[in-house]
């Protein structure tokens, strides 16, 4: 009579769930045992993100929401350092910001950090039928558009909202796609984060060999996404304005589109307090400059979507990843931001 009840029979489900979470994490202990090639750090490195995305990954999500966010409190509390580059950059892109409307930014960035990690360890319990209560679309139509043209779409995102749970929603919502990472330095986190990414469908791209990849996907009429919000070496890059400031951007998203005609569609999941969901929105795709010079043309189309970001992050701006240096990288002659 007891498994009848209906109490008993919710805990005991909690608890088979609970034991099939812990079957991969036993699995992947194992696995990191007999990684006898990597050093101690790596292991124990990978060993407290098992453990933290397997907890939180296994607790209800409203739970994993409010632990994620002590984290982010103590982190805030704890990262002198991550503050300070928060701090002046908020003072190179928004000069008119006074000290206490930048430190209640710098907190919204921890929040948004603490709320990433909840939903990116609470990714598997997501699927097809149960998306749309956390994530839903916004201006849909100009990826759809721009798909429908056959040239393939490249997805310009940023480090911004719960950025890993965009690609994963869309992919759940039917439109799997392609994304240039750059790999973890730890290759067992590494491994582990990647699992996460693909599990609705998606599929990752090493930055480092991602050209041809990426030129075959387009060709299939497919989307790819890329992240250019991050600052790039002298070499790989040009000085297209962010925030005014000249921000040594990645040509590859500028060069890709000129050389394929795929469309360039910015899209970002935006965290919506109001509704308390995810809105995962596209805005138009952007329109290319071509003129017949190239380098002036990639200038051009880079700094456009410069612009499309720094609109976002200026609705925004507690959303976004500040706590990067951004301008780190200056042109010939400049003295270093930070």
């Amino acid at each position: 009579m007891l498994s009848r009840n209906p109490c008993i029979l919710k805990c005991l489900r909690r608890l088979f769930r609970l034991g099939q979470s812990l079957i991969p994490w036993s699995l992947s202990i194992r696995q990191l045992a007999a990684s006898n090639h990597l050093p101690l750090r790596s292991k124990l490195e990978y060993f407290a993100a098992l453990t933290v995305v397997t907890v939180l990954g296994t607790i209800p999500r409203g739970a994993a929401l409010a632990a994620s966010q002590v984290v982010a409190w103590a982190t805030f509390h704890c990262s002198k350092r991550l503050r300070r580059i928060a701090d002046r950059n908020l003072k190179l892109a928004l000069p008119e910001l006074d000290a206490a409307a930048r430190e209640q930014i710098v907190r919204g960035v921890f929040a948004n950090l603490g709320r990433l990690l909840a939903e990116f360890c609470q990714l598997p319990k997501l699927n097809a039928q149960n998306v749309s209560g956390l994530v839903i679309y916004d201006g849909y139509e100009n990826f759809g558009n721009a798909l429908a043209l056959g040239k393939g779409v490249l997805f310009l995102t940023a480090h911004y909202g719960a950025w890993e749970l965009c690609p994963y929603a869309h992919a759940l919502y039917g439109h799997p796609l392609k994304f240039v990472v750059r790999p973890i330095d730890n290759p067992l986190v590494d491994q582990l984060v990647n699992r996460y990414r693909i599990g609705s469908g998606n599929q990752v791209i090493e930055k480092r060999n991602s050209l041809k990849e990426i030129l075959v996907t387009l060709k299939r009429g497919e989307a790819v996404g890329i992240l250019i919000d991050q600052n790039t070496f002298r070499e790989a890059g040009v000085f297209a304005p962010f925030f005014r400031v000249p921000a040594c951007t990645t040509t590859s998203l500028a060069t890709i589109a000129m050389r394929t005609g795929a469309a360039i569609v910015p899209g970002v999941l935006i965290w919506d307090e109001h509704l308390r969901k995810h809105r995962l929105r596209f805005e138009p795709a952007v329109s290319l400059v071509e003129t017949g010079n190239p380098q002036e043309d990639i200038l051009a189309n880079t700094t456009r979507c410069n612009q499309v970001l720094e609109d976002l992050v200026r609705k925004h701006p507690d959303q976004w990843f500040w706590v990067h240096r951004r301008w780190k990288t200056r042109p010939e002659g400049e003295p270093e931001l930070y």
